[in-house]
């Protein structure tokens, strides 16, 4: 009888199919309250560890923390060609829980959605590879690389993770190329299907501008007076006209959905990018935001009292830097741009990205992604992108590493609740992604 069970048990477990283990993984590291700070994200590396373990799959738990462990598991190959990595973080961001309609760490399922925080960033990747990676073991599949599994920790804040791999295990993680985050898949209102690949991305360049001035009495107005200089500076700043430049993403891209209805504004102006950056960026700004370093003011700090002008204001700037600029050249340009002796303009100590050349569009990956895309979906557009975000995809990049932000889910919500209240993901939209993943994975891999 207990031998009968035992059969029925794997019976079971082996009929369960990409879908349902996917599923049931993310359900599983949603209810992980792995919020950075501070992160505990060995919860996540340890619930990975052991589900590899059921199915005979050994990994590694490494960090410098051991509250904040990343996960490296591999399958080996015949050798033939240099591994793939498949990369997905396991910390996401806080939440505020009243801004919620349902507990953020619960998982909860209703009218087809899983709500979750991480639900799209970035969960959902990181269970689908998992579950992949599980069903190459269980079916024995036969590779022409190694593919490794990269559960990483501290993406959201500090990228101590990533920088801690590449200084301390980079032999482990080595490898031709990654597929990671970032890529986007939606529909325009002609329903035409767009799969974004992320293969470059803008470099977080925090920013403070401090201006001083004389304290004094807010009955006599001055003319050094230190929140009418800040407010100046800012002014000029986001008023202005950034240096415009294109890489080789982002000359494709604008070519790419040019030939999409909602674009097809665009197609008299291509022949001369540059000289009409100004009107097309001030049609559309997230279109803007590809050509050119961009700057946010996010957060302002000065005075005491009402009545009391303060002596010091301080303005921080949420920059993000083309990758082909250096920040040497954009706070000599903000220098100059604001031209005023009374205001400082000051890197924010944190956070240090690289900045990095796009990865190729002409590799063996980006080739497999396109045309496993378009073999679903011959009239689907398939295009290269810059992401206004970061990932800690820069740093493998930064070492030589094809890296290529896959775009498998369908966006569902616009814009997007990556990082907002009552994130989630449409639970047909995760099971279709995880299926299409296999798919690449499935067409770069086999012999």
């Amino acid at each position: 009888m207990r031998f009968f069970l035992l059969a029925l048990c794997a019976i079971a477990v082996s009929a369960e199919t990409l879908e349902d283990r996917t599923q049931r993984y993310f359900i599983d590291l949603l209810r992980l309250n792995t919020s950075n700070a501070p992160g505990n994200e060995t919860l996540v590396a340890q619930y990975i560890q052991a589900e590899l373990r059921k199915e005979g799959i050994e990994s590694e738990l490494l960090g410098g923390d051991a509250n904040r462990l990343n996960l490296v598991a591999r399958l080996k190959g015949n050798g033939a060609k240099r591994p793939l990595l498949l990369m997905a973080h396991s910390d996401v961001v806080p939440v505020e829980p009243k801004l919620w309609t349902v507990p953020a760490f619960d998982a909860v399922q209703k009218d087809g959605f899983i709500y979750g925080r991480g639900a799209v960033d970035t969960k959902s990747l990181l269970a689908a590879e998992m579950a992949i990676f599980v069903e190459l073991k269980q079916k024995k599949t036969p590779l022409n690389r190694d593919v490794i599994l990269l559960s990483e920790a501290d993406e959201e804040a500090g990228s101590t993770g990533i920088q801690w791999l590449i200084r301390n295990a980079w032999d482990k993680i080595d490898a031709e190329f990654c597929l990671n985050e970032a890529g986007a898949r939606s529909l325009t209102p002609d329903k035409t299907e767009v799969f974004q690949i992320q293969t470059s991305e803008k470099v977080p360049t925090r920013v403070i501008l401090v201006a001083r001035g004389s304290a004094g009495h807010g009955s006599l107005p001055r003319k050094d007076n230190a929140v009418a200089h800040l407010s100046d500076a800012i002014s000029k700043l986001t008023k202005a006209y950034m240096p415009v430049q294109f890489n080789t993403t982002t000359r494709r891209y604008f070519g790419e959905i040019a030939k999409l209805d909602e674009y097809k504004w665009l197609q008299p102006l291509l022949p001369k990018l540059e000289a009409n950056a100004n009107e097309i960026g001030d049609r559309d700004p997230e279109l803007d935001a590809q050509m050119r370093t961009t700057v946010s003011p996010t957060m302002l700090r000065a005075g005491m009292k009402v009545n009391v002008i303060p002596n010091q204001a301080e303005a921080q700037l949420d920059v993000r830097r083309l990758p082909g600029e250096t920040k040497e050249e954009v706070y000599e340009r903000f220098r100059k741009l604001i031209n005023d002796p009374a205001i400082e303009v000051l890197p924010e100590p944190g956070q240090d990205m690289p900045a990095t050349e796009p990865s190729a569009l002409t590799t063996e990956l980006y080739k497999a992604i396109e045309e496993t895309i378009k073999k679903q979906n011959s009239k689907a557009a398939v295009i290269p992108y810059m992401s206004r975000g970061a990932t800690d995809g820069a740093f493998l990049r930064a070492k030589g590493m094809a890296v290529y932000g896959v775009p498998v889910f369908m966006r569902d919500d616009k814009p997007s609740r990556a990082h907002g209240n009552d994130e989630r993901i449409r639970a047909s939209t995760l099971r279709d992604g995880a299926t299409l993943l296999q798919k690449i994975i499935t067409a770069i891999t086999q012999p």
